[in-house]
């Protein structure tokens, strides 16, 4: 039996960060790990802090030192900026769970926009949150902050939605910036404007932004099937790039990109032809992975079930195929529909690598398709849908990941 474990570098194109340039654009940097809003509770010394009697966010009288710090340019200390972005660390990710944003952080005229929608006060900003939260039921990830102006911090997110009203419960997808102002008397927030990944025109009322929501709500069947766990870090008008968890593979040797040459050994695997006879579940998707620059040395690929570890897997019973652990990573993939001839997969790897160097990175070699249906099959039309049937990967550093810029 052939056990390695490997990270998911070796298999994903790698995307060093970009040389530093000079741009005009500012810069996020990363905060802690993301959390879904309804896993974070909290911190009472932040909130107090942020929302002490009478709900005023900004601090005591400043000392000598930090009106040095603010600099002939005025705008906000440094120690002013570093409790501001730490407050919407603490705060933001309970936008849509049961504590709720802390009310007292904001005017009561706050401007708010998005493509879609505008409120003048607090009282329509807090409405529009109740509404996401009836109709879409949604989890809110929170990546990073930064004072980007002098009166001005930046959020990088992910919010993801499930439209309730429609019986096959759609997910949708957002992630973008929120560039929030602060009134400069009482450092209260009293601007807060969204800018969507996936379109070019953020302006109120965008009609891009409403086809990208309709785009989102078509009727889809997913199939009942396990399949890796990821996060959407940023989602584009043409690619996507995600946060995957760690998970098993079985693989064995392949032909080419779309071809199907060592499938029956990696599915007689799963389907009890191992050293105990086991028969193991079925996941989603086949992964076939190229991982030189001419994509000609392939091997195809099963995603073993998530409750499973090395140690808990029955042994190979041929040495045609081998048990892997890859340790996750971030990647950037293009999705596509139709039959996945060859030359249309190596056009589509073309793209994405045109795109992510549009985008400022660097890719290298190697890639990944994922196939959501049996790749003998001669019509591959997926059972997933128009909208999603295969995946070409892409590989990215994670420190260029958080370097989105603002455009």
């Amino acid at each position: 039996m052939a056990t390695t474990t490997t990270s998911l570098r070796s298999r994903l194109l790698i995307l060093p960060p970009p040389a530093p340039t000079a741009v005009s654009f500012r810069r996020l940097l990363p905060c802690s790990a993301a959390l879904p809003s309804s896993s974070r509770r909290r911190s009472p010394r932040l909130a107090a802090r942020a929302a002490p009697p009478g709900g005023a966010v900004a601090p005591a009288a400043e000392d000598e030192q930090q009106q040095q710090e603010k600099g002939s340019g005025g705008g906000l200390s440094a120690a002013d900026a570093e409790r501001l972005c730490e407050f919407l660390r603490a705060d933001l990710p309970h936008l849509f769970d049961d504590v709720g944003i802390d009310r007292s952080a904001y005017d009561d005229l706050v401007r708010f926009r998005d493509p879609i929608t505008r409120h003048d006060t607090i009282d329509g900003y807090l409405l529009n949150i109740r509404l996401l939260k009836l109709l879409f039921r949604p989890d809110f990830y929170l990546h990073a902050v930064k004072q980007t102006g002098p009166y001005e911090l930046t959020t990088r997110w992910t919010m993801v939605m499930k439209f309730m009203l429609l019986p096959w419960k759609p997910e949708l997808v957002f992630t973008g910036l929120s560039i929030m102002g602060l009134n400069t008397q009482n450092l209260k927030f009293n601007s807060h404007v969204d800018l969507w990944d996936s379109i070019q025109n953020n302006e109120y009322f965008s009609f891009e932004g409403l086809w990208d929501i309709f785009k989102q709500l078509r009727i889809y069947k997913t199939p009942d099937i396990e399949t890796p766990n990821y996060l959407i870090l940023k989602r584009t008008a043409h690619y996507e790039v995600r946060s995957y968890a760690p998970f098993l593979i079985v693989e064995a040797k392949g032909d080419k990109l779309t071809g199907s040459s060592g499938f029956n050994n990696v599915t007689g695997y799963i389907f009890g032809k191992n050293a105990s006879s086991e028969k193991i579940p079925m996941t989603t998707p086949v992964f076939t992975q190229a991982s030189d620059d001419t994509l000609s040395d392939v091997s195809i690929q099963i995603v073993l079930p998530m409750n499973k570890d090395m140690n808990s897997l029955p042994a190979p019973n041929t040495e045609a195929v081998s048990l892997r652990k890859v340790d996750g990573g971030i990647a950037a993939v293009k999705k596509f529909s139709g039959r996945p001839k060859e030359e249309i997969v190596l056009q589509k790897e073309k793209d994405l690598r045109s795109q992510l160097l549009k985008d400022g990175l660097k890719p290298q070699q190697g890639c990944l398709l994922a196939r959501y249906n049996d790749p003998r099959t001669k019509s591959f039309l997926m059972n997933r849908s128009c909208r999603w049937v295969d995946v070409v990967y892409v590989h990215v550093n994670s420190e260029s990941c958080v370097k989105f810029s603002e455009s």
